[in-house]
């Protein structure tokens, strides 16, 4: 597959993944990020740069999934993505004592869907994925 194919299917899942984010934690959930904030005596950081390396996250995110559906079938790629990029996240900030615990009902099933449409964008229009079809010669040896 061609470089820019590549690149404009890790565009259109990084443009999903940023997405669902941005309703998961904004639109959802931005009321409980604030309040929890506020009791640690914090704003919810949510400047334009905050965003952007966001949108960077999804990216390296997309490409995450790009690189381990190459070996793995949809499910276990969902899975093994999910737990790398989103419980290690939630082990992390958790630990650091900024995960409102209170949000991972809606974000623990919100992020496998998340995960799950991404990586069956990029598997469906990854096209160098696909075995090549035998040619009947082959099949009868």
């Amino acid at each position: 597959m061609k470089p820019y194919k590549i690149i404009g299917i890790l565009l259109l899942a990084t443009a999903w993944i940023s997405v669902s984010e941005f309703v998961r934690n904004n639109l959802i959930l931005q009321t409980n990020w604030n309040q929890y904030y506020e009791q640690l005596g914090l704003l919810f950081p949510s400047s334009t740069l905050n965003n952007i390396m966001w949108c960077v996250w999804s990216f390296c995110l997309a490409l995450a999934i790009y690189i381990i559906q190459k070996r793995f079938n949809l499910l276990q790629t969902t899975l093994l993505t999910w737990l790398v990029a989103f419980v290690m996240m939630w082990i992390t900030i958790g630990n650091l004592n900024v995960l409102p615990y209170s949000t991972l009902i809606f974000a623990i099933p919100l992020s496998l869907l998340e995960i799950f449409i991404a990586a069956y964008i990029i598997r469906t229009l990854d096209y160098s994925k696909k075995p090549k079809k035998k040619n009947k010669d082959e099949e009868t040896e």
